[in-house]
């Protein structure tokens, strides 16, 4: 098994960056969800309430900031002051977080029709992951609740091969949104590693993601008017788990370690959870 694919989110629910390579640090891919918009109370915004912004690009330009809009002027972003700041929260997270300036936030606002706030996960930002499942002390920055994400291309295969079977079309592994994507022949392994290594950094595999309405946007558009994978997932990967409830496609992943990994990396397996995880049987006939 090896690595196929890398992404980071600088802007969370925007627009990917492919890497070729990253740096691997106690919160994840460095530059990953660290800037993010919210209402103007400081509520984070997604794409499940805001589809447009898969249409947002953002650029890290040398100490500042690009964000980019098809038929809209870009908006140079200058770096946060760190004593301009608000309480933003990320689900249940209450989060001290640098705010852009009054000009890009306006900017912004008129793009999106609504006011907002572009804030950023800076030095001072300080959030860790749910400790039952991640251990005390881990490290995050403005993600949904773990470092890193990690999905597998054999799932994907597995998934749209359900999709055809029933005449749903196919969808690509964009719409999941993964840090780390790992090319496998077999579907759902990733249900049975408790951890795996990767260019010598162990990576524990702590929660599988339970999924929402973002799988079902266009991540270039926004668009809902396409193909849908909730109903394979649905049918084949509904968690039997009351701590997770939900379909389930990928894997939150701690890293227990730093360094560098880049595509083509081998992955191996150093724990296995041969239990699996929990699935619902749905009915037939």
């Amino acid at each position: 098994m090896r690595v196929s694919d890398l992404f980071i989110y600088p802007l969370k629910s925007a627009r990917a960056i492919a890497l070729p390579a990253a740096d691997v640090d106690a919160y994840g891919l460095p530059g990953d969800r660290r800037a993010m918009i919210t209402d103007a109370e400081g509520y984070f915004i997604t794409q499940r309430e805001l589809p447009d912004l898969a249409r947002i690009e953002i650029r890290p330009e040398a100490g500042a900031f690009r964000l980019l809009m098809q038929g809209k002027p870009d908006i140079s972003v200058p770096p946060p002051r760190p004593d301009i700041r608000m309480d933003v929260s990320v689900w249940k997270s209450a989060v001290s977080a640098a705010v852009a300036d009054a000009e890009s936030n306006r900017q912004l606002s008129e793009w999106l029709g609504r006011e907002v706030r572009l804030v950023f996960f800076d030095g001072q930002a300080r959030r860790t992951a749910n400790a039952e499942w991640a251990g005390e002390g881990t490290p995050v920055s403005f993600t949904d609740g773990y470092q890193i994400l990690v999905t597998t291309t054999g799932s994907l295969q597995a998934l749209n091969d359900d999709l055809a079977a029933h005449g749903e079309g196919s969808v690509g592994m964009e719409r999941f949104r993964p840090n780390i994507v790992i090319d496998t022949d077999e579907a759902w392994p990733e249900d049975r590693w408790a951890a795996i290594e990767i260019a010598g950094i162990r990576f524990d595999l702590v929660k599988p993601c339970s999924r929402c309405i973002m799988t079902t946007q266009d991540q270039l558009t926004g668009s809902r008017d396409v193909d849908n994978p909730m109903p394979a997932m649905g049918r084949i990967r509904m968690s039997a788990d009351r701590r997770v409830p939900g379909p389930l496609f990928g894997w939150n992943v701690t890293p227990r370690g730093t360094g560098r990994i880049t595509i083509g990396d081998t992955v191996k397996i150093v724990e296995e959870r041969p239990e699996g995880w929990a699935l619902k049987v749905r009915a037939r006939g």
